[in-house]
């Protein structure tokens, strides 16, 4: 029986692994090497090794009623989306109320995590760790894994030819922290993620040009949604999820393209997906087509050849003067303490529901956060910790290797299907599926054909509505008395966040006050055909 746990790491995932493993009654202990909590939200001036690293300006880009904790929201007051600051203000809120920093050993270092001589049979690690150069060993019956994935750079130098001659400054986009210094400096960003998307147009304030180039493109997407909606409150719901997944997928494809640029044409700008058939993580910015509409970011294709102080592109252009190369070229996954286990970045997509290695004798470590989900990672690293949690503590069973196996190469298929075959594309799932896999092993699942009949009101909310965290708090274990209140008024926290002046709205007779009845009659005929 596990008692006593280790959790490495004191970032998002760390903090509601501890909180979960309170709530299951084990005995958490978390290692830290910083001096404080957040992990990738903690801004600090000076890149670290062995730690994640943000930019100042660097904000949320998943709605605050979609990343909170499920049994934890966030102040009314707080912004819809959350610049890091805030967020860590939340975090340590978090911290507070569930009295988690006496389990937290700060400035510690994790040397290694190795199975004990009779791991078989007793599931325990051999955990070394080093704090003010005095190394110590500990026995624990489970290891949670909280490292995340955004550490080691990808920085493929190798990929382009002539970046040793170049005169100018280069490095990766990890090294960013301010714009200062740029100001007349001509600039080419390599890689157009959510980084290279925001510095571009960071940059753009006060560098004398600059050049974002990219290879495949990116579905470019405001925080701004329909009707000014925060866009995960409308994209993030159970009915659309299951329409999205239910149709062929050249209807899905159109339907997505038309959706996409219906904000812009991605073709005329430059952006387009290489390959828009399959899923790739979305960029989040409110600004880019803006900047580059005025001309002050120029879209460029992949670079192929640097010399002393230009850059050829594989259009054939040629780009001069340039001053400054930034590379974002996003994040590999290492993690040298499960080197021993057999496990690396090349088989990140081994693990059974993305926490879990199949071939240990003894369930007894998990993998909290190496997920890229289509919505807000911190509740989905919330919903792995309280499966985990259950699992460690005996009350959920993994199935036999064999089933473990076939589920592995069943989730792969899917992901293959919809997101490729891309190394950067390989933590990628979808997040609504993701959460009901995990909270049916917890019993945490909302029973939305039973609320039909006893809350049909919630149940409307549950189908049709945003799927907050809050919805897998309404039953089970960790049931919180608040949810059901939480969901009813998410809106009202959404829209106060905004609504800083009262304005009076002239009330017009309008036939949609016949919709939510439309739509109770659709939802109890479709529960009672496919429930």
């Amino acid at each position: 029986m596990v008692k006593t746990v280790a959790v490495i790491g004191a970032g998002v995932s760390g903090l509601t692994s501890l909180k979960c493993c309170l709530d299951e009654g084990l005995e958490p202990t978390c290692f830290e090497r910083g001096d404080d909590i957040g992990g990738l939200w903690k801004f600090m001036e000076h890149v670290e090794d062995g730690r994640a690293s943000i930019y100042n300006s660097v904000a949320s880009n998943t709605s605050k009623e979609m990343s909170c904790f499920s049994d934890f929201p966030m102040p009314d007051h707080f912004p819809n989306f959350l610049p890091n600051h805030i967020l860590m203000d939340y975090y340590r809120m978090y911290a507070k109320h569930f009295d988690l920093l006496k389990h937290i050993q700060f400035k510690t270092i994790v040397c290694s995590v190795r199975k004990r001589p009779d791991f078989a049979t007793s599931g325990q690690w051999d955990i070394v760790t080093e704090k003010d150069g005095k190394q110590e060993s500990a026995i624990f019956d489970a290891v949670l894994l909280c490292i995340g994935h955004h550490v080691e750079p990808y920085y493929p130098l190798d990929s382009f030819p002539g970046i040793d001659k170049f005169k100018g400054q280069y490095f990766h986009s990890r090294e960013y922290k301010f714009p200062d210094g740029f100001k007349g400096k001509r600039v080419i960003i390599v890689g157009m993620g959510n980084t290279g998307a925001d510095l571009a147009v960071e940059l753009s304030h006060t560098a004398d040009k600059v050049f974002l180039s990219t290879r495949s493109g990116s579905w470019v997407i405001s925080r701004v949604y329909d009707r000014g909606y925060p866009w995960d409150m409308v994209f993030n719901t159970r009915f659309k999820n299951w329409f999205r997944n239910s149709l062929p997928p050249s209807i899905s494809i159109w339907l997505t393209d038309r959706k996409m640029n219906s904000w812009f044409d991605h073709a005329n700008y430059g952006l387009r997906p290489k390959d828009s058939s399959q899923w790739k993580e979305l960029v989040f910015n409110d600004e880019l087509p803006g900047r580059i509409t005025c001309g002050y970011v120029v879209t460029k294709p992949g670079v192929v050849q640097f010399t002393e102080t230009s850059a050829k592109f594989d259009d054939g252009t040629v780009e001069e003067d340039i001053d400054v190369v930034i590379f974002a070229t996003g994040y590999t996954y290492s993690c040298p303490l499960l080197k021993e286990c057999g496990f690396n970045n090349q088989n990140m997509n081994s693990l059974y529901r993305q926490i879990f290695l199949p071939t240990l004798e003894q369930p007894t470590l998990g993998v909290i956060g190496l997920i890229q989900p289509l919505g807000a990672i911190m509740p989905t690293m919330e919903m792995q910790a309280r499966w985990v949690t259950r699992v460690f503590k005996g009350l959920c069973k993994l199935p036999p290797l064999e089933k473990i196996m076939e589920d592995i190469a069943k989730k792969n298929e899917i992901l293959i299907s919809r997101f490729g075959t891309k190394t950067r594309n390989c933590l990628q799932l979808d997040q609504i599926e993701y959460f009901d896999e995990l909270a049916t092993e917890v019993g945490a699942k909302p029973n939305i054909p039973l609320l039909f009949l006893t809350d049909p009101w919630l149940a409307l909310e549950l189908f049709f509505g945003s799927c907050t965290p809050f919805q897998y708090r309404l039953m089970g274990p960790g049931k919180w008395p608040g949810a059901r209140h939480a969901i009813f008024t998410q809106w009202d926290r959404i829209v106060s966040a905004t609504k800083n002046r009262d304005v009076k709205v002239q009330s017009e007779y309008s036939p949609m006050f016949l919709v939510p009845v439309i739509l109770c009659i659709f939802a109890t005929l479709f529960v009672f055909c496919f429930f």
